[in-house]
């Protein structure tokens, strides 16, 4: 049988019994836009975190784009993230008529090096733009001394790690401002899309609820330019199911990783934990300089795989004309020899047998 990167359809089987009386009760109460089950899965997920605020919205590329608004991003402005990332990461900055600034990863977490991203600071840098990457924290320790040292807005990009925590504390938590994702394939997805925005702090809370209902404080009253970004009745029934089942999903994606670690040991470079947090392996992702090979052997026995990401954010045709002649060596590289193997909470370990399987064949 085939193995997808996230069996989705287990994972409804398994919630079925919980999730649709949920939902049959939601739309019998007829409360759709800001009904009761959003305002208590922000509470709980704000709970969960550890976070005084949570703000929900329609998608983690929202919550990003809401979260630099409510910074003050001015034109001329500069942002420092990665390259390694999915698109959203640096062109919400752009739609803030900002600019990315993207420095180097490092090789072995696949995360901002933070060495390079205090040499990239210049008087018009605002702030910097994390992303614990596949689900390994950042050093935001280290990334948070460095921002205050020079007065900058630490926005986290946790669209991967809902549930990684660095010594006990929330990644998303931990920054000014926290942004995640419940698209499908997220930790904690839903059956649709949707965002999230973390913060403790009071003054940015209501600027981004602000910035999420039209720009308005008072309804009909409309102060600045906002936006309509809301996260629906019913994928917040579905997320507050699946919230109680994180760290258990989590946890078993943390098994499925050890798994892999053992089998594929001395095949190909398997993930790098740093011991700064708790990784959630939203990815499983390996390195081999024969990527191409081992990625034709899984799609030809029906084992699903992916790479991401195969073209670096500064080598994108959108970011041509500013980012051309930028070489960034690390995440060059890096993205010519990574894949990401199945690791949904549904993956049986015969299915990680499987697959380790036939990359040893492929390997020799």
């Amino acid at each position: 049988m085939n193995i997808p990167m996230l069996d989705l359809k287990a994972e409804y089987e398994l919630l079925r019994g919980e999730v649709e009386p949920a939902v049959l009760a939601a739309l019998a109460a007829c409360q759709y836009i800001g009904g009761p089950n959003v305002k208590a899965f922000e509470q709980e997920s704000a709970a969960y975190a550890g976070a005084k605020h949570a703000i929900s919205c329609a998608s983690g590329t929202d919550a990003l784009l809401i979260a630099l608004r409510a910074i003050g991003l001015d034109p001329g402005d500069e942002v420092i993230t990665t390259p390694f990332t999915f698109v959203a990461t640096a062109s919400t900055v752009v739609m803030c008529g900002a600019a990315p600034v993207f420095v180097d990863i490092d090789p072995k977490t696949f995360n901002l090096d933070l060495a390079q991203v205090e040499a990239a600071i210049t008087p018009r840098t605002k702030a910097v733009v994390p992303v614990h990457l596949f689900g390994q924290p950042v050093d935001l320790d280290a990334l948070r001394a460095i921002c205050d040292r020079h007065g900058l807005k630490l926005i986290e990009d946790a669209a991967q790690s809902f549930g990684a925590d660095i010594h006990g504390r929330m990644c998303g938590s931990i920054g000014d401002i926290g942004c995640t994702s419940f698209y499908p394939s997220k930790n904690l997805s839903a059956f649709g899309d949707g965002g999230l925005i973390l913060t403790n702090d009071d003054a940015l809370a209501a600027e981004l609820r602000v910035l999420a209902s039209h720009g308005s404080r008072v309804r009909y009253h409309h102060h600045v330019l906002g936006y309509n970004s809301r996260l629906d009745e019913i994928q917040a029934v579905i997320l507050r199911i699946k919230l109680r089942r994180l760290d258990d999903f989590n946890a078993r994606r943390r098994a499925i990783a050890d798994f892999y670690n053992r089998l594929l040991d001395g095949l190909v470079e398997t993930p790098f934990e740093d011991g700064i947090g708790r990784h959630v392996f939203h990815q499983y992702t390996i390195l081999s300089d024969r990527r191409d090979a081992i990625q034709k052997a899984l799609t030809e026995a029906g084992i699903a795989c992916a790479v991401y990401y195969p073209v670096p954010l500064h080598q994108q045709e959108m970011f041509a004309a500013s980012h051309g002649q930028v070489k960034l060596p690390v995440t060059e590289r890096t993205a010519q020899r990574c894949l990401s193997l199945p690791i949904s909470p549904m993956l049986k370990d015969e299915q990680v047998e499987r697959i380790a399987d036939t990359i040893r064949q492929a390997l020799t």
